[in-house]
């Protein structure tokens, strides 16, 4: 008998909503985003994106199920981001996909986001299992993971101050790229040429496997401020290599560390062209990136988790989980 689960993220500015056959069939995938919302305040505002998410999910459940040609009945599991996120847009995806749990007498299982990214792959390449090291590199967070097995992490090395995504929305803005910045970042990067501008590259001759891209973003705004006439695609091109540059190497000394020739990048950033034609030439590893639309938040790899989460290691979550804001993997 085929088994169906539910998954609900609402971490941040999307709502998604996913449902799945047996774990890893998509049988819908729907991701809502709330960027034009945003776009003028230059980043996401917490209660608007609440509201907004309160407002849209009961209609993407309901378009979700319409796709899959399911009903409520036929779901034998819900799962949900619990964190890390914003409390306000947790709670809200949290909540209902609780509700629906407890009205539909089904198990229910919290999942954390950033395990989710993961899942994203484990959805996209079945054969590529653990152990590997993964890059997880999004809007939020950059952090390397040793992935020994599903469910058992350790985290090698994360950022110390912005996130590689956050970086890229903040410089995007210093051009006039709007919000979010990454992906029309990289199109005008791809005009514009990559060694134009000396910018440093944070940490990327240390031993340490953590990350630093404020002073990156600060170089830049010094830079705009002595050459105002310079060419933005030569800027966007240049912060973009620099970024590139230190995801890279950062993810190959992680793997020569661990000796490992299996190399998996999730999150937002993954969708970076320039990201993905360097690891993808790296000749002596195997590189794995998730398609685009698993790269961005979405409530297929949450559901991937929840489903893995109760089948294989027996996980329920009581109805009183509540969000952490701050969890980490």
């Amino acid at each position: 008998m085929a088994h169906y689960t539910l998954g609900i993220e609402t971490s941040c500015d999307e709502t998604s909503v996913a449902l799945l056959r047996d774990g890893r069939e998509i049988l819908a995938n729907i991701i809502y985003s709330q960027a034009h919302l945003h776009d003028k305040y230059g980043g996401v505002v917490p209660e608007v994106a609440s509201r907004n998410h309160i407002r849209k999910l009961p209609f993407v459940v309901q378009d979700a199920l319409e796709r899959a040609k399911l009903n409520f009945r036929q779901i034998s599991l819900v799962g949900a981001t619990y964190g890390p996120g914003l409390v306000g847009p947790l709670l809200v995806g949290l909540s209902y996909a609780k509700a629906i749990a407890y009205a539909l007498e089904k198990p229910f299982v919290g999942v954390n986001h950033l395990e989710g990214h993961i899942f994203a792959h484990y959805l996209e390449n079945f054969d590529a299992s653990p152990p590997f090291v993964a890059l997880l590199v999004s809007g939020g967070h950059t952090l390397l993971v040793d992935v020994r097995a599903y469910g058992d992490y350790r985290v090698l090395g994360e950022t110390r101050d912005d996130a590689a995504g956050e970086a890229f929305d903040k410089v995007g803005k210093l051009l006039g790229l709007g919000y979010p910045a990454g992906a029309a970042l990289d199109r005008l990067a791809r005009q514009g040429n990559p060694k134009a501008i000396a910018l440093p590259r944070p940490m990327l001759d240390s031993d340490s496997l953590e990350f630093s891209f404020a002073g990156l973003k600060t170089a830049i705004v010094y830079y705009l401020r002595d050459h105002s006439d310079a060419d933005r695609a030569d800027i966007a091109a240049s912060f973009q290599e620099a970024v590139v540059d230190v995801l890279t190497e950062k993810t190959l000394q992680a793997a020569r560390q661990l000796q490992t020739e299996k190399l998996v990048v999730v999150g937002g950033v993954a969708a970076n062209s320039r990201l993905r034609e360097r690891l993808l030439a790296c000749r002596d590893y195997k590189v794995f990136f998730p398609k685009m639309e698993l790269c961005t938040d979405n409530a297929a790899m949450i559901a991937a988790c929840a489903h893995f989460r109760n089948t294989a290691l027996g996980q329920n979550n009581p109805l009183e989980l509540a969000p952490e804001p701050s969890l980490r993997l």
